[in-house]
């Protein structure tokens, strides 16, 4: 069974993969998002034309050939624009077999636990700690995670003393029994890391997310290895040889791949290995309700050593607009806490059809 056509469907934000074969099955998978109209460009003139032709099901070795291939240029766009191909052949795999994707990784489909994740940093810490609130008694979350820092912001806060008061504001209103996350976004140095670190293990915090820039894994180290809670990160990392590196010198405590930016449930199912060889946790990175959760959510329940919960996102059209009828249902309903892993053949469910209308499309077909 081979790869016949392969066209994307584009906004600037978001883009679909639809892979057919020659015998006209088909499957749907999703480059990242943002930019992703730059990143289907990239998908067809330097995924695509590497990928026609080849087997639709046995496709690592395609994935490392792309790589290969396109050499010169090894970066995110790259993985990005690959993410849509694995995704789209994972879906295909599973409505073949008539099973979804999670039994084809080896799990389960069913119940997931799941952290309510703010994305807010304009935020007042009182405002932020009662939403957080409501949800926990509406929703049935047992875990949040919310926002420090400012992004890359050099040591410098969103404004002045919010890290101060948003950590103690927040997780005294949450209470006991309810799991504390906090992301810095690469916003401080390592002293100052360490030292908001302090903060937060007083105040009960047990996950303290990519506290320095993520490309200096010395800094990470540093205040890693000065705290007693779990320093998490490598969302942003799509080299294999990075992530090895980051993971032999024991840079975080928790590992966060992120499907679509790494290139795929293939090349995150390596880092996977490589952390379950390390014994560390992996708790993927997936801030949006675009595929990358859908997909997340089939992964988890199949890795031996996966975190305690998926990221799903709380933030709806006011912040994100243009997740706006991606999704026909509801495929993130929430209930006591938890996401349901859906059973139906592949993803599990279908893209919007209005969506896909207003769209532009393109294709890259084989040639006979």
């Amino acid at each position: 069974m081979k790869i016949a056509r392969l066209e994307t469907f584009a906004d600037e934000t978001v883009a679909f993969v639809r892979v057919t074969t020659d015998g006209g099955e088909q499957g749907w998978g999703q480059v990242s998002t943002y930019n992703a109209d730059i990143t289907a460009r990239v998908f067809h003139r330097q995924v695509a034309p590497h990928a026609l032709g080849t087997d639709a099901l046995d496709f690592d070795d395609t994935l490392d050939r792309i790589a290969e291939r396109e050499h010169k240029f090894p970066g995110s766009y790259l993985r990005r624009a690959m993410a849509g191909l694995d995704t789209a052949l994972w879906d295909l795999r599973g409505k073949l077999e008539d099973r979804p994707v999670v039994a084809l990784l080896g799990g389960e489909p069913g119940p997931l636990r799941a952290y309510g994740s703010s994305m807010k940093r304009d935020i007042a810490p009182a405002e932020e700690a009662r939403r957080l609130c409501r949800l926990r008694d509406e929703k049935g979350f047992d875990a949040f995670k919310w926002r420090v820092a400012a992004e890359c912001g050099r040591d410098v806060d969103r404004w002045p003393g919010r890290t101060e008061e948003i950590v103690p504001a927040v997780a005294r209103a949450l209470g006991d029994g309810v799991a504390k996350l906090v992301d810095a976004n690469s916003g401080f140095s390592p002293a100052r890391a360490i030292e908001v670190g302090k903060l937060l293990e007083d105040e009960g915090v047990s996950h303290f997310e990519e506290p320095c820039p993520y490309w200096e894994l010395e800094q990470t180290k540093e205040v890693a290895d000065a705290l007693s809670i779990d320093v998490a990160g490598g969302e942003q990392d799509c080299d294999l040889t990075t992530w090895r590196r980051m993971i032999a010198m024991r840079a975080v405590d928790i590992v966060q791949p992120d499907v679509m930016y790494l290139g795929g449930v293939n090349r995150t199912l390596r880092v996977a290995r490589m952390a379950a060889a390390a014994g560390l946790p992996v708790t993927p990175h997936c801030a949006n309700l675009s595929l990358v959760t859908l997909c997340t959510m089939h992964l988890l329940p199949a890795l031996p050593n996966a975190g305690k919960y998926l990221e799903l996102s709380i933030e709806g059209l006011d912040y994100y607009p243009w997740q706006d009828g991606l999704f026909e249902g509801e495929p993130f309903r929430v209930a006591d806490g938890k996401v349901t892993v859906p059973d139906a053949p592949g993803w599990g469910v279908e893209i919007g059809r209005n969506w896909l209308d207003g769209a532009d499309r393109q294709e890259s077909v084989r040639e006979a």
